[in-house]
């Protein structure tokens, strides 16, 4: 009651002007960040009538708010931007996209190569000719290949003494000796530029006469590889045609709405074809005219070139982001280009349509899994869950794994590894040091707290772990997880005294647990592994005459392991040990293989 008329009375004094709001939950904590040209208007919808999904979840942990008031439309939809990459909050997470596409470079040295690149630093100078982008790393591969293999470009990084095996086979004209014509390289150049862009003609012409030349021959198996080539460039790389064939990059947004989910669509249009096309279904927390705006202004943010022009639905405020991206933001209203903007709709209406069962169920796996797990707990909140575990060798190599899971998923970011100080097995004394060393740290550096705790072992962990917390001032949830005799979770652990909560092993819950277990399992595994590896190699150098401990560590630090030090050149060895030293090193670790 206390928390409505706060947020009444704070409503009250909110102006109707353009600006940013920050929603916060009963930690203080920002869990949303939206934009609105009124402000008062827009925050006081949360707070009146009935919302349904992801809505009425983000209004049901909502105790606070500010906002902040701008003077345009455009200033608040770049703060609102930054103030979501500021905060990464919680419900804002959803418009995170880790999709990251290849692009072929065709680099603007005096001898040109051409390279597939993924992470595009724009800020680099003289990255002016990229093409893409391709669906996949494969497929650019596959075309630099065929590239390749039709013109004798340079392949090395830097110029060799001597010619290396691509030109004896024809794949290169042997740059770092030979003196060739500029006017050819540049003759190379426009051709490749041109099928880059989707003009495959030249090619095509080119491959078939050698096809025809090595048949009439007799040389059937070049003829056949030709073919390959050909039916390669047919099928893969010949594209959807638009009817805008004006040879404009221009991409181009659909979206659908189904049951409270936004559904999404880019065509990424080059020379006149769809080259790409890219999907992605988020749940609407705002209006949908806002999420799509937002959605497209951070959809160019990684790795994604911003083309000529970007053509939109009508809901979407072109103008705004005509300012934000910098470049022609349409909205058409009939012809050519709004069939395509359709087209783009009716893809986002398939792709909803044809995953929702999907989204339902990982829902019914993660978020509702999640929120069962909170209601057996009677927890008001759960939204941030830590597991621990550890792992060592009869004693040896003593490590521990911490993986988070967010909203019922991972949140693969915050994963931490502890190599444990204690060199013995010790359950017990290794769980005191790493809650210890994990939660001293969240206090000192005021990092996030998690809503519970989960120890991967029984009622003697979760008593140390508790203990460890108590003495930090710390007050956590922390739940053990019981086994049955075929080591398999059969019973929650909780409560003050402990007592057990049966788990039905068919329950979306017990999967849930089974993946958080099998996640912080394999995490730690690895690492204990890694650890293993290196501690192996450690002790076998200190088996070496002429390595100290600082020789030892440089050592470990370039090549971590036994067979890249072996495999590694003299000229390389020599800069960290002494050249004496290199072949009793080498002999040693060769024999110690065998």
């Amino acid at each position: 009651m206390e928390t409505k008329e706060h947020i009444k009375k704070k409503l009250s004094l909110v102006p109707n002007l353009p600006g940013c709001y920050l929603m916060k939950n009963r930690d203080g904590v920002i869990i949303y960040v939206g934009k609105a040209k009124k402000l008062k208007n827009r925050l006081s919808s949360y707070f009146r009538g009935t919302h349904f999904g992801k809505t009425a979840k983000l209004v049901s942990e909502i105790v606070d708010f500010d906002y902040v008031v701008v003077s345009s439309e455009t200033e608040s939809f770049i703060l609102e931007l930054n103030l979501i990459k500021e905060h990464d909050p919680k419900y804002n997470i959803l418009l995170r996209d880790d999709k990251s596409y290849p692009y072929i470079e065709l680099t603007n040295e005096k001898v040109p190569r051409l390279l597939v690149v993924r992470n595009i630093n724009r800020k680099r100078k003289n990255v002016t000719r990229l093409y893409g982008p391709y669906p996949n790393v494969s497929a650019a591969r596959q075309t630099v290949n065929l590239l390749n293999r039709m013109y004798p470009l340079r392949k090395c990084k830097t110029y060799n003494k001597k010619p290396c095996l691509y030109y004896h086979i024809g794949q290169c004209l042997g740059y770092c000796t030979n003196k060739v014509d500029p006017v050819l390289i540049k003759e190379m150049e426009a051709e490749i530029i041109e099928f880059l862009r989707g003009n495959h003609t030249l090619i095509t012409k080119r491959i078939e006469t050698e096809m025809f030349e090595a048949s009439s021959k007799l040389n059937f198996e070049k003829a056949k590889e030709l073919k390959e080539l050909l039916d390669y460039i047919n099928i893969t790389l010949v594209r959807q045609e638009v009817e805008v064939r004006d040879n404009v990059d221009r991409d181009v947004f659909g979206y659908a709405i189904m049951k409270g989910y936004l559904s999404i669509e880019c065509f990424f249009i080059r020379g006149g074809k769809i080259v790409e096309k890219h999907s992605k279904i988020i749940p609407m927390i705002d209006e949908v005219e806002e999420e799509l705006t937002r959605y497209i202004g951070k959809f160019y943010e990684k790795d994604v070139l911003l083309p000529k022009e970007i053509l939109v639905p009508n809901i979407v405020d072109t103008n705004l982001l005509s300012d934000f991206l910098k470049v022609k933001v349409i909205a058409p209203i009939k012809g050519v280009k709004k069939n395509i903007v359709d087209m783009a709709n009716n893809n986002a209406l398939i792709t909803i349509e044809n995953e929702f069962t999907l989204i339902t169920r990982d829902e019914e796996r993660t978020v509702k899994a999640n929120d069962e797990l909170r209601e057996i707990l009677s927890m008001d909140k759960l939204d941030r869950i830590e597991i621990f575990d550890n792992s060592n060798l009869f004693g040896s190599f003593n490590v521990s794994g911490m993986v988070v899971f967010i909203d019922g998923k991972p949140s693969k970011n915050d994963y931490r590894k502890f190599k444990i100080t204690l060199d013995k097995n010790d359950d017990y004394g290794t769980m005191k040091e790493v809650i210890y060393r994990r939660y001293f740290r969240v206090l000192r550096d005021k990092l996030v707290r998690p809503d519970l705790i989960i120890v991967d072992g029984g009622i003697g962990q979760m008593h140390i772990a508790r203990e460890v917390l108590s003495s930090l001032g710390m007050n956590i949830p922390v739940i053990g997880l019981k086994k049955d005799n075929k080591h398999a979770t059969n019973a929650l652990l909780t409560g003050d005294p402990i007592f057990e909560i049966p788990i039905d092993k068919q329950s979306n819950l017990f999967h849930y647990l089974e993946r958080m277990q099998d996640e912080v399992h394999n995490f730690t595994i690895n690492y204990h592994k890694q650890i293993r590896s290196k501690g192996r190699l450690e002790s076998v150098l200190d088996n070496v005459s002429g390595i100290g401990e600082v020789r030892k560590k440089e050592l470990l630090k370039k090549y971590h392991t036994i067979n890249k030090i072996i495999s590694a050149p003299d000229s390389e060895l020599k800069e960290i040990i002494p050249e004496s030293v290199i072949p009793n090193l080498k002999e040693f670790l060769i024999n110690l293989k065998k």
